[in-house]
C-alpha cells in the first residue's frame, strides 16, 4: 500500500509530472520545501553531504500531498509558525524521530505523525532512508472543516498536541492509498476540481477523528457539551436568524451577558468569534439557496436577499470557505 503513490495514477499507469522531481542541489530543495511546506531550516546529520532528493506533490483542494526524501539523514527544525500549516508526516520507507512532550518518538513504515506548526515548536530527525507522502493542510482549513462537521472549533488542547497514529494496516493508511491515486492522472495533471475537494474533506475529518483520538479528546462530545448555556442559545439565536444577521451586541443582550462576556465565551469553547460563527452560518444559508431555489433566481438576486451588498468581497470568501464560486455552485445545481 502507498508503495507507488503519486507515481502511478488510479489505472497503474505512470504519471509523468511537471518541473522537476528529483535534485542533488540544495537551493532547489530548499525551494521545493518552503513552496509545498513552510521555511524551516535544514541541517544534513553528515557534514557537506549532498542530497538525493524525491520532490513531488499533488493539490487536494487546499491540501498539498507529496512525495518527498531528501536521500540523505537531516534534523529539521524552526519551523515558521506564520505560514499556519498542519504537518501530517506518513512513512513509506526509513524512519523518522520527531519532538513530543518530554522527549521524541520514532514512525516507521506505515506510521503517521501529526503536528500543528502554528501552534507549536517541532524539530524532526529523518535517517538516510527515509521516504514521505505528507500533507500540508492550513490551519484555517482544520479549523473550517471541525465547526462544520462536530459543531465547534477545538480550542489549542488539540492543536498543541503533537501525536503519533495509523499503522500499516490502519484506516488512515488506505484512505491516503485512496487519495494518491484518486489525485493524479496518467500523462500528469490534477484530479477534476470537485474530486480533490472531495478528497480535502474526507482526509481532514479523517485526520481529526485520529488526531483527537491520539489525544484524548472528544470531538462528539467534549468541547461541545463544556460550553456554557449562554454560548449554546447564542449558536441557537444565530443559525435561526443569519438571514436577518441579528447584532452580537443584540445576541449578547438576549442571552444576558455582555458583548465582551459572549466573545470570550465564544473564543474559549468554540475558537472562533460570534461575528466569526455567524459569518459562518451566513454563509452556509446563501449556499443552500444556491443549491435549492429556482433557476429564475439569480446568485446576484439570492446574495441580495441575504443582505450582501459587497458581492467581489462575497465571492472571495465564498471561494475561501467551499473551494468554488457561488456561480459555480449555481451551475452545478442546475445540472443535478
Amino acid at each position: 500500500m502507498l508503495h507507488n503513490a503519486l507515481l502511478r495514477d488510479a489505472v497503474g499507469q505512470r504519471v509523468r509530472h511537471e518541473g522537476t522531481t528529483r535534485s542533488a542541489d540544495w537551493d532547489e530543495v530548499e525551494a521545493f520545501c518552503q513552496s509545498v511546506y513552510m521555511p524551516f531550516r535544514v541541517r544534513p546529520l553528515v557534514k557537506l553531504s549532498r542530497p538525493d532528493a524525491t520532490m513531488i506533490s499533488a493539490r487536494a483542494g487546499r491540501l498539498t500531498m507529496t512525495r518527498f526524501s531528501y536521500g540523505t539523514g537531516i534534523h529539521l527544525d524552526r519551523f515558521d509558525p506564520q505560514a499556519g500549516n498542519i504537518l501530517v508526516l506518513n512513512t513509506l520507507q526509513g524512519a523518522l524521530e520527531h519532538q513530543v512532550d518530554g522527549g521524541s518518538v520514532a514512525t516507521g513504515a506505515g506510521e503517521s505523525f501529526v503536528v500543528d506548526c502554528s501552534r507549536t515548536d517541532y524539530w524532526l530527525e529523518g535517517d538516510p532512508n527515509h521516504m514521505q507522502l505528507n500533507l500540508t493542510i492550513p490551519h484555517e482549513v482544520m479549523a473550517d472543516t471541525a465547526e462544520r462537521w462536530f459543531g465547534f472549533v477545538p480550542d489549542d488542547g488539540l492543536w498543541t498536541r503533537r501525536v503519533k497514529f495509523g499503522g500499516p494496516d490502519s484506516a488512515w493508511l488506505a484512505l491516503l492509498d485512496y487519495a494518491a491515486r484518486a489525485l493524479v492522472k496518467a500523462g500528469g495533471g490534477s484530479a477534476h476540481a470537485a474530486l480533490a475537494r472531495h478528497i480535502e474533506e474526507l482526509l481532514c475529518v479523517e485526520l481529526l477523528r485520529h488526531w483527537a483520538g491520539a489525544a484524548g479528546i472528544s470531538l462528539e462530545t467534549g468541547a461541545r457539551r463544556a460550553a456554557p448555556g449562554y454560548v449554546r442559545r447564542a449558536e441557537e439565536i444565530m443559525t435561526a436568524e443569519a438571514r436577518d444577521a441579528p447584532s452580537i451586541g443584540d445576541v449578547a443582550r438576549r442571552v444576558g451577558v455582555t458583548a465582551r462576556t459572549l466573545s470570550g465565551g465564544f473564543k474559549s469553547f468554540r475558537g472562533t468569534t460570534p461575528r466569526g460563527f455567524l459569518a459562518a452560518r451566513r454563509l452556509e444559508g446563501f449556499r443552500a439557496d444556491l443549491q435549492t431555489l429556482t433557476q429564475e433566481m439569480t446568485v446576484t438576486t439570492i446574495a441580495t436577499a441575504w443582505g450582501f451588498s459587497n458581492f467581489g468581497a462575497l465571492a472571495g470568501r465564498y471561494r475561501e470557505r467551499f473551494g468554488e464560486t457561488p456561480s459555480q455552485t449555481r451551475a452545478r445545481a442546475s445540472r443535478a
